[in-house]
């Protein structure tokens, strides 16, 4: 069975193409700048990578890109576009509505809809994408896949904030969390590794990327996680800053003259890394420059492990017993010294690095970093969020009879 799984972004659309029999990737790709007259199109099909010219001034136009990429006689990899029997679609925001994947009809396409105003830069362009597909693959069946999903676990004395009940209610301000596919795919990677049933694991995950979020995982089911009505909320990343007191919104109102929407700008893309060391949102850029003795690239790294620690040991008292602790994502999967300084101290909660395995654990490969008598699995796993998409969409069709 062949399954196309897309992620549009607001001037973008990344995907991959598999053949779920034996989840081969048959191709994969990223089609950049839409609606510019820039557009690039990154293809990597039989033949290895292309670029190959383009133009697109929305998703619709983007897509009959990729799908003409996908039955180029040189470099495609199908022979026709009816060939894909399922499309899977990453979704950002599901609100209360979505605990697994779902066939996409019209009640889906108001319900994401509705929940464009908790993501606004997020669901809007999953929408165009979902139109886009439906249009181009009009027999394939079209299946919504909602990274707040995996969240929809938590109890409420997790996700209810200690605000008016009534703002929950009417507004549906709550936790919600993010990254949900990605944490869902490195738990269960994690039970392989460990040859134990995901059922009988406690699991910290740890995706730290550009954005970054921590969940605790009990039995599978996420417990505790970090993001919160947004992406803005939990650990420090790229351009976010993560947890802070939300007075310092109004303090700035009324101090700096800068309009919310200004302030909001900030908050989302000039903090985090970028804000603390005035350098770059890039970690690798951060630890390099601390080496050479930028005292704000050294504190903003400090910054960043020392408020994932904070998470590791709270998380830890929330589960009561860690079987496991896993990075991931591309800071989690290649930066050793974040792993080294975020488990280090860890001791008296089970978990001891192997330093030598850490120093080595960058080759994107999954593989075990944690010291011989250490209590806890400590784990390096690169997420592929795409495959499980790719997974649960067949999982849909299958159910539906159409697989």
């Amino acid at each position: 069975m062949k399954v196309f799984v897309i992620n549009c972004g607001s001037s973008s659309i990344k995907y991959q193409l598999f053949d779920m029999t034996d989840e081969s990737v048959l191709a994969k790709g990223l089609l950049e700048r839409l609606g510019n007259s820039g557009a690039n199109l990154q293809h990597q099909g039989k033949t290895g990578k292309v670029e190959p010219e383009c133009s697109a001034k929305n998703h619709r136009d983007g897509l009959a890109l990729i799908l003409e990429s996908l039955v180029h006689p040189q470099y495609g990899v199908i022979e026709n576009i009816e060939q894909i029997e399922v499309v899977g679609h990453r979704v950002v925001h599901g609100g209360e509505q979505f605990n697994q994947a779902v066939r996409i009809d019209n009640k889906v396409i108001k319900a994401i809809e509705d929940c464009a105003k908790l993501a606004p830069l997020h669901n809007p362009p999953n929408l165009a994408g979902i139109a886009a597909a439906k249009e181009a693959l009009p027999k394939a069946v079209q299946v919504a896949i909602f990274d707040t999903a995996f969240h929809n676990t938590l109890a409420k004395r997790a996700f209810v904030y200690a605000l008016p009940y009534e703002w929950y209610k009417k507004y549906g301000i709550r936790r919600y969390g993010f990254h949900g596919t990605s944490h869902q795919y490195v738990a269960q990677r994690a039970a392989e590794m460990l040859g134990r049933p995901l059922s009988k694991l406690n699991l910290i995950t740890a995706h730290l990327g550009n954005g970054c979020s921590i969940t605790a995982i009990r039995a599978g089911q996420s417990v505790e996680t970090s993001m919160g009505l947004t992406p803005a909320e939990g650990l420090v990343m790229g351009t976010r800053g993560g947890d802070m007191d939300p007075a310092i919104i109004f303090h700035l109102a009324g101090k700096s003259g800068m309009s919310l929407e200004e302030i909001n700008k900030a908050l989302q893309k000039q903090s985090g890394l970028l804000g603390i060391s005035g350098l770059s949102n890039d970690m690798r850029d951060i630890i390099q420059a601390g080496k050479e003795g930028n005292e704000r690239a050294r504190l903003a790294l400090e910054i960043f492990t020392y408020r994932l620690k904070k998470y590791i040991g709270a998380y830890t008292a929330v589960l009561g017993k860690v079987d496991g602790l896993v990075f991931t994502g591309g800071i989690g999967e290649n930066s050793v010294a974040v792993r080294q300084r975020a488990v280090e101290g860890l001791s008296g909660l089970g978990m001891l690095l192997d330093q030598k395995a850490n120093e080595t654990a960058t080759g994107g490969q999954a593989c075990e970093i944690s010291a011989a008598n250490s209590g806890v699995k400590i784990l390096v796993i690169p997420t592929n969020e795409e495959l499980l998409i790719g997974r649960q969409s067949v999982e849909v069709a299958k159910e539906l009879g159409e697989a």
